[in-house]
């Protein structure tokens, strides 16, 4: 068990090693400082994917292994993990809809039987205090949400299934727009608004959630989508994976507007290390996209989030996305943190998390699976954050806001 709630006095003894050490005096003192922090924070990691058969491959490790596996989270001391049950862009038709539906259930099944062969390594929790207790009991909580309504197409009352399977957070959409709201990144042909925010059942869809006690995930709506939603939510929301707009451009990640109102929500930022949406695009690094896409087909014009690739499909597109990925810029620790001290600074320590997207995408030099996780944890003590605000970064942000959606169920 970790002793993962430091007392202020504790962490007051521990600051003075950490600048000391910044400065070069002491730097020995700094690996054992690392890992009394990393080992006492309950450490959460907000949002991960699922890996299926169908998962491109450029998804896994080289050795064909998940970036969230057992071994990898004990190896980082992750305590709990949030696994989505995702779907990106795709037909919105009954058949769309169907196959968007099957993913769902094939990335359930795979996370039960993942939990089912841990041999009680792993264990779903169904709250936030399901997850302390399962850190208190030396295991690692899975906690299930949902990301992509348009696996649900119009049917509002999918959400209580989803809720009977455990899920507990639930993003609204991915890339494209959907039924329910507008994405931040509309697929090729798409106007950039198709309705003006969240439709008629996205609005219903928030008072339903927080009736449930479900917390809402605002990682991928549009900028009118995320503020319409928190005008409607009775709890505090999460973005689960996000990054800060104003460090590098990308439609994807959140504007200064946005981060004022998560911090007026009471609500927190993950930030991802997910290295298109941490790290500007230098022009010879535009130049070699552009001579991706026109290789592909498409236009040598590209937008801040790149996204425009949805003329292409099945195998085509895979190729695509393989030779984008080999040409984009791979972002450090330190980039990753500069996107988590912005948005402490902005609004807040207490407004800011991690949620890393792997198996997904992510991945940076020197954090690319559960296993690097304690370089966080040295980066953001070198910086001068405290234990407890580690602690916070870590965990407790995420589950103040958990809590806080748990205490506004009426169902």
């Amino acid at each position: 068990m970790k002793r993962w709630l430091l007392t202020a006095a504790t962490a007051a003894l521990l600051v003075p090693t950490v600048v000391c050490a910044t400065e070069g005096a002491g730097g020995s003192s700094v690996p054992a400082l690392v890992e009394t922090v990393h080992h006492n924070a309950l450490v959460l990691d907000s949002h991960a994917d699922v890996l299926i058969d169908s998962t491109p491959r450029r998804y896994f490790l080289p050795d064909g292994s998940s970036r969230v596996s057992v071994d990898k989270l004990k190896a980082g001391e992750v305590d709990a993990v949030v696994l989505s049950l995702a779907v990106g862009p795709g037909p919105r038709d009954a058949a769309g809809v169907a196959q968007a539906r099957a993913e769902i259930a094939a990335k359930l099944e795979a996370v039960q039987a993942r939990i089912a062969a841990s041999g009680g390594q792993l264990v779903l929790a169904r709250s936030a205090a399901d997850i302390v207790r399962a850190e208190q009991e030396g295991k690692t909580a899975v906690l299930l949400s949902f990301q992509n309504a348009r696996a649900l197409g119009a049917d509002i009352g999918a959400i209580d299934a989803l809720y009977r399977d455990g899920v507990r957070v639930i993003a609204f959409n991915h890339a494209g727009h959907n039924d329910w709201a507008d994405s931040s990144r509309p697929s090729e042909g798409e106007p950039v608004a198709e309705h003006g925010g969240l439709s008629a059942i996205g609005r219903s869809a928030v008072p339903k959630l927080n009736d449930l006690g479900v917390l809402i995930d605002v990682s991928q709506l549009s900028k009118d989508a995320l503020l319409q939603t928190l005008t409607l939510t009775r709890a505090p929301v999460a973005a689960t994976h996000s990054a800060a707009r104003s460090v590098r451009e990308h439609t994807r990640s959140l504007s200064d507007e946005e981060l004022d109102a998560i911090k007026a929500n009471g609500g927190v930022v993950q930030v991802t290390p997910f290295n298109t949406y941490l790290l500007k695009l230098d022009e010879p690094t535009r130049e070699r996209i552009r001579q991706v896409r026109v290789a592909h087909g498409l236009s040598a014009d590209f937008n801040a989030g790149n996204d425009a690739y949805s003329t292409l499909k099945g195998d085509a597109q895979q190729a695509f996305l393989d030779d984008l990925a080999r040409v984009q810029p791979r972002a450090s620790v330190s980039d990753f943190v500069d996107h988590i001290d912005y948005i402490a600074k902005r609004i807040g320590v207490e407004h800011v998390g991690i949620g890393t997207d792997f198996d997904h995408g992510a991945g940076i030099n020197g954090y690319d699976s559960a296993a690097d996780s304690r370089a966080v944890t040295a980066e953001l003590l070198a910086r001068g954050y405290t234990a407890d605000q580690v602690t916070a970064i870590w965990g407790g942000n995420f589950l103040r806001v958990l809590r806080a959606a748990e205490a506004g169920r009426r169902a």
